[in-house]
Parts: C-alpha cells; sequence; structure tokens
C-alpha cells in the first residue's frame, strides 16, 4: 500500500556524519571513500574541500519507459552514488577532476562553458547549467571539483542522471542558492535534455526523494511520492549483464522509442478528434478521452495497426508534410528514422501503467510476493517483445534469475544491457546468489572478473544530500 509523504518540498538535508546517509558496513566504506576525496581534491587544487554533495543511483522495480509518457513508476535508491568534493575559486573556473584516471580532468571559464558530446564532464555540465539559468546567474562563481562514483556506468542504475543531480547540487550551494527538492528533480529532468537524453523524471525524481528503508510510487504532474509498503520476506538483487548502451548517444534507440510512443499518442488523438499537434504522452489521450488503461489498450489494438508505420503513413493520417513530421513528432536524434513500431510501443505503456498501480496497491498478505514477482516478470516479457529494449544477455540473465529462485525478475533501466532486478525469498538469497554466479558469470571469463560488483542485494537507500566535515 502507498502512504502519503510531505517532506517532498523541503530541500536537500545537511548532514555532518555519514551514518545520517550510510547505514551499516556501508558507513564505514564510504569513510574511506570520502577521506580519498579529500586528499585528491587538497593534493589537485592545494586546498581542502568545503563540503562534499551526493546523489544516489537507483533501481525501478517496476515501470520501463513509461515516465516519459506521465505515468507512475516504482523505483528505489540504492547505496551506489555519485559524490562531489567542492570548492569554489576566485578565478572564474569550472574545474571538474575524477578520482578515476579514466576520465579526463575539465576546465572552462565559467562565462564559456559548453555542452558538446557525450564525455562524462557533459552530464555534470547539464546540472551546472540547470542552476545558474534558473537562478540567471551571470556569471556562476569559480568551481573545483573532484568526483567519484561506484554506480556502474550505461548498467541501467541511473549513473548519468545521479552526475546531472551531483551536478546541481553543487552548483546551488557553491553558489549559496536553496531549492526545494521536487523543484531540483523537475530542473535536472530538463537539465539533463541539455545532451540530448528525451526521458522522463523518474531518475532524477527518487535521486532527491528517496528515503532509507523505503520504495517510492513517483507520480507526475505535478510530482510528488508516496512511500510504497514492499513484501517483507524480500530482497532485492542486482545483477549486471555487463553490456553496456549509452541512451543518449545519437544512435540511441531510447530516444526511437520515445518518438513511437509521441506518434501513437497523436495517431490516437486525431482520430478521435483531438488537438494533436502539441500532444506528446499517451497518458494525455488516456485522460481526455476519460478511458481506463485496459480500455486504452483495447482501443489501440482495435486502432493501430501492428505493422510498422512507414514515414509517409504517418504523415498521411495526420494530414502533414514530411517537415511538419520533423517539428510535431521526431526530434533532431530520430530525424531519419523510417519507421515506427507503435502498435507495440503503446500496448506496451499502457499494460506497464497498470501493473505499476498493481504493485503499488499490494495487500499486506501472504500472497503479496507472489503478485509482485508476476507483475515483474510479465514486464520484462513486455519490455523484450512489445518495447525491444532487452538483449540477449538480459533475457538470459532474467531466467537464470528465476531458475534461480526469484519470484520475479526484469531488467532495470533503458534496457539493451544494464541490469536486471530480482525480488528473492530472503532465505534463499545465499543459494540464489550461488547459482547465479556459477550459471552466468563463471562461464565467460570476462563477466567471471567482474562479478564481485555485478552481482549484489540491495535495499532502499537514502536521497541527495549535502555534507559537511565529515572527514
Amino acid at each position: 500500500m502507498a502512504s502519503n509523504d510531505g517532506a517532498e518540498g523541503a530541500s536537500p538535508p545537511v548532514v555532518n556524519r555519514l551514518q545520517d546517509v550510510y547505514s551499516g558496513e556501508a558507513a564505514g566504506r564510504a569513510s574511506k571513500r570520502y577521506t580519498a576525496l579529500k586528499e585528491a581534491f587538497t593534493s589537485r587544487y592545494g586546498r581542502p574541500p568545503t563540503f562534499f554533495a551526493r546523489a544516489p543511483g537507483r533501481v525501478n522495480i517496476i515501470g520501463e519507459h513509461i515516465d516519459y509518457h506521465g505515468y507512475a513508476v516504482l523505483p528505489m535508491a540504492i547505496e551506489q552514488d555519485i559524490v562531489c568534493a567542492v570548492a569554489t575559486n576566485t578565478e572564474g573556473m569550472l574545474r571538474l577532476a575524477n578520482l578515476s584516471d579514466n576520465f579526463q580532468f575539465y576546465s572552462k571559464d565559467v562565462k564559456h562553458v559548453e555542452i558538446q558530446g557525450v564525455d562524462w564532464y557533459n552530464y555534470f555540465l547539464c546540472g551546472w547549467k540547470g542552476i545558474v539559468e534558473h537562478f540567471g546567474l551571470d556569471p556562476s562563481v569559480g568551481m573545483d571539483v573532484v568526483l567519484d562514483g561506484t554506480i556502474p556506468k550505461s548498467a541501467g542504475l541511473s549513473s548519468s542522471s545521479a552526475l546531472v543531480c551531483c551536478a546541481s547540487l553543487a552548483a546551488l550551494r557553491a553558489n549559496g542558492k536553496d531549492l526545494g527538492k521536487v523543484a531540483l528533480a523537475n530542473l535536472c529532468a530538463r537539465s539533463e535534455r541539455f545532451i540530448g537524453t528525451m526521458g522522463g523524471g523518474m531518475d532524477q525524481s527518487i535521486s532527491f526523494l528517496a528515503e532509507s528503508g523505503k520504495a517510492k510510487l513517483i507520480e507526475f504532474n505535478p510530482l510528488r511520492a508516496t512511500t510504497s509498503k514492499l513484501p517483507d520476506g524480500i530482497t532485492f538483487v542486482i545483477s549486471n549483464s555487463l553490456t553496456e548502451m549509452n541512451k543518449a548517444a545519437p544512435s540511441s534507440q531510447f530516444n526511437v522509442r520515445v518518438v513511437e510512443g509521441r506518434a501513437a499518442a497523436q495517431l490516437l488523438a486525431k482520430s478521435h478528434g483531438l488537438e494533436w499537434k502539441t500532444l506528446h504522452r499517451l497518458m494525455d489521450v488516456q485522460q481526455r478521452l476519460n478511458k481506463s488503461l485496459d480500455e486504452m489498450v483495447i482501443m489501440v489494438k482495435n486502432e493501430l495497426h501492428e505493422d510498422p508505420y512507414s514515414r509517409e503513413e504517418l504523415c498521411s493520417l495526420l494530414g502533414i508534410t514530411a517537415s511538419e513530421l520533423l517539428e510535431t513528432t521526431l526530434s533532431s536524434s530520430t530525424a531519419s528514422v523510417e519507421r515506427f513500431e507503435v502498435h507495440k510501443r503503446a500496448v506496451h505503456v499502457y499494460e506497464e501503467a497498470a501493473r505499476v498501480r498493481r504493485c503499488a496497491a499490494l495487500a499486506d498478505d501472504g500472497n503479496s510476493a507472489q503478485m509482485l514477482g508476476e507483475q515483474m516478470n510479465a514486464s520484462h516479457f513486455s519490455c523484450s517483445s512489445l518495447y525491444a529494449c532487452s538483449s540477449p544477455d538480459l533475457d538470459c540473465l532474467t531466467q537464470v534469475c528465476r531458475d534461480a529462485g526469484a519470484l520475479g525478475s526484469r531488467l532495470t533501466g533503458a534496457g539493451w544491457g544494464g541490469c536486471a532486478v530480482s525480488a528473492v525469498p530472503t532465505e534463499k538469497l545465499t543459494s540464489f546468489l550461488s547459482q547465479v554466479e556459477e550459471q552466468f558469470y563463471l562461464p565467460v571469463s570476462e563477466r567471471a572478473a567482474c562479478v564481485s560488483t555485478a552481482l549484489f542485494a540491495t535495499q532502499p537507500g537514502s536521497g541527495a544530500a549535502f555534507l559537511v566535515d565529515v572527514v
């Protein structure tokens, strides 16, 4: 069951104990990490940082590819996060270093910052730019930053969005400004689009609104979070397929899925006499037609054919030219797409939205764990067959997880690689981890080398925060 929360308007907390952010053994690991960050910052810039900012990654329990259509999702934050050590400088420079040598140093006058490409620092620049534009900072103060991340990149655990959120926190405090969690989540969702990702607001929302030990039903328009009761006796396990996908890359199928759903919404809207040109989300069609989710599934199956739509057919049905299609439906990153699977994408969105609602409303009884697992399995099969956002490795991994005792297992995040999340009876956790390691990771040397960080149990973690004087 879901219960209303009341802290969404509050600002991210400022804490001076790692235990206020990290629980149990995680606090000990964090102490070593923050110490290393402080030492690296002092070594590079000649003085210690004045504060830390952190933003967690997330795992989405259920609700894939529906937030950008306006529908609720059910994620939770994880321990893995992005942490920045920060201090201002008087030179008006934005200097970004990464604790890992795999990521290049960035330095630029704050008056000449531009977002170009998808290198790691561009995600930081998205969050920084969001704060600068929101407050009209001309110029922003100079900032020195050293960053560290424990979220596997391109794994479906929201490393890129956590970096955007962490950057916004760093810029916010460095410039002496303040914003509430909801405002920050909305700002960061918009800001990530600077890099070309046409996503919704789930990742940013849970990063700011998460609470330790709690999953959140995240709803949009207006953005709000309610605590969702998860079944007792269940541990969530994340397993990385070790196949990476960058959803902001120009060739990304993520943005194609966004416009396929948009095309479906516009076709349905036009056929029912609605003003369709500014309508981009399938939820908007449902609300304006006052239909249930089940009724929308029937409508899609009756009115949109299963074969892909060509660009010419879309133009003909919408009564527009090819150039107008670029303005009303497509985006710069999808301008060359010729075929659109609108039927399958719309069925997935409406059915997935219904699955989220069923999971959020689970009764606290003996059947809730089994019901959650069934919905997670149905979600994965839909992502694989209707949304075509799975991969052979993910399909194999989720089946291995089910065979090892998971009640439900599904891809989490954008897909096309990345991670699966499994709901595992806690009493079977040890045998589950052993069996998945033996059957999926150890037979392939590249996987076996990464198993210690690729397969782990997790519970809901805390949200974004500032940390001062913690080391």
